[in-house]
């Protein structure tokens, strides 16, 4: 393709020219593409990391936070964030627990004090859980204080993160 110059010149440019700028603009389309990908998974992976540590923090929490007062609700919101054969052990275990939590007026305040993922992908990982709880109840009315160590884990169903099993550790 040639231009002209005011004074008649022309201007040539090289075909290599312009193949080299089209290779260069296609190699750095591509470059461009290549590392948003990977900014976006690396977005995505830490998304996921964060949705898991939340879900097994306010798991613990609830597991740790009782109160005879309203230990319907309490039990209620451990079995919302439950699943598999965790749920169903807590279920099948909750009309003795409210009767054993009213004989003794237990109240239990869990405070959640460090959490870290031990592994996870996509569908399931696994947490442990350092979780500190105050608790009162007849035997002890001024209250003794209970550090619990736990694993959790959690597999992802219906776009949330649900602890599957709760095991005391340490």
């Amino acid at each position: 393709m040639a231009a002209r110059w005011p004074h008649g010149m022309r201007l040539m440019r090289p075909r290599g020219m312009t193949a080299g700028l089209v290779a260069a603009t296609v190699l750095t389309t591509a470059l461009t593409i290549w590392l948003s990908l990977g900014l976006y998974e690396q977005r995505e992976a830490e998304q996921r990391r964060q949705d898991i540590l939340a879900a097994a923090r306010q798991s613990a929490l609830n597991f740790t936070s009782l109160d005879y007062r309203h230990y319907g609700r309490d039990s209620a919101n451990v079995l919302k964030g439950a699943t598999g054969d965790f749920k169903k052990q807590f279920a099948a275990q909750t009309e003795q627990l409210t009767q054993l939590v009213a004989e003794n007026r237990s109240v239990s305040e869990g405070q959640v004090l460090e959490a870290g993922i031990v592994r996870s992908d996509e569908g399931s990982a696994r947490v442990l859980v350092v979780a500190d709880s105050k608790v009162t109840n007849t035997a002890v009315p001024d209250g003794e204080a209970r550090t619990y160590r736990l694993r959790l884990d959690l597999v992802h169903r219906d776009g949330r993160w649900l602890t599957s099993d709760v095991e005391f550790v340490g």
